[in-house]
């Protein structure tokens, strides 16, 4: 079974700039980590290869230090590296995201299974993965929660809609957003670090993609504009008061009257 896994690289900090003019995150100088949903999704993608043989892949789009990432993959125990990377594909919203990525999964191969975490912690959407298998024409299912059999042409999974367990059988290809929880991330290996610190991750630019059309792209191809967005202000105003229960009561009362909470 060929397996992908979609993978990203999210800020590592909540103390993050904002570009004034275009409204998205400054990502260039900030610390960064692999989104935590898609380490759960690799480990779906590796406990299913367990079990069936194949291979797996991991596709990132971002600047070229998402490589990071993909190094981290293949140290969990990820084959093959994928990297969607240029200028033309910043500021992209979800849509021109999903877009991005499936020509990206079509320059890649053909996949069995694809594989994502069910959001991630910097947009927090969960638009993404569904929308990628919309361009893709394949099935998709999110919030999988466990995956409960296994088989030849298909998978039976449960979802966690909340309120309900929802039980769905699934045929190949298709792509499943995965939640937290489904499987406990293994640690990334020191030794499969090492072995494969030169192996090489391929590179796909606009000028590789079947749809070379800029104005799909990035900003250009984002019907979703942002209008204002700013970090919260941080207060740190507190008041300390001394008394007895019953003043106390009696102040926090009148400070709530005075706030419009009671």
């Amino acid at each position: 079974m060929n397996i992908l896994v979609c993978i990203k690289q999210v800020p590592d900090s909540n103390k993050v700039e904002v570009d004034p003019v275009t409204g998205v995150l400054k990502r260039n100088g900030v610390e960064s980590k692999m989104n935590p949903y898609d380490l759960y999704a690799l480990e779906t993608a590796l406990r299913i290869r367990e079990k069936t043989g194949g291979s797996i892949t991991a596709i990132t789009m971002g600047p070229g230090q998402a490589t990071g990432i993909i190094r981290e993959a293949f140290a969990m125990g990820v084959d093959n590296g994928v990297l969607i990377s240029d200028r033309k594909f910043g500021g992209a919203d979800v849509l021109a995201t999903s877009y991005t990525l499936s020509q990206g999964i079509k320059q890649s191969g053909e996949f069995d299974l694809i594989l994502c975490g069910k959001q991630t912690t910097d947009g927090d959407t969960a638009q993404v993965g569904p929308e990628v298998a919309e361009w893709l024409g394949i099935p998709s299912l999110s919030n999988v929660s466990r995956i409960v059999e296994q088989k030849e042409s298909s998978l039976v999974v449960e979802m966690d809609m909340t309120h309900d367990i929802e039980v769905a059988e699934i045929q190949y290809p298709c792509l499943l957003a995965v939640d937290k929880d489904i499987f406990i991330p293994r640690l990334p290996s020191y030794v499969k670090k090492q072995e494969t610190k030169d192996r090489e991750i391929k590179v796909i630019t606009l000028a590789d993609l079947e749809d070379k059309e800029e104005k799909n792209y990035g900003l250009n191809g984002s019907p979703t504009q942002v209008q204002r967005i700013f970090p919260p202000q941080v207060n740190n105003h507190r008041e300390v008061w001394n008394g007895e229960g019953k003043e106390l009561a009696e102040q926090l009362f009148h400070k709530l009257n005075e706030l419009k909470f009671a």
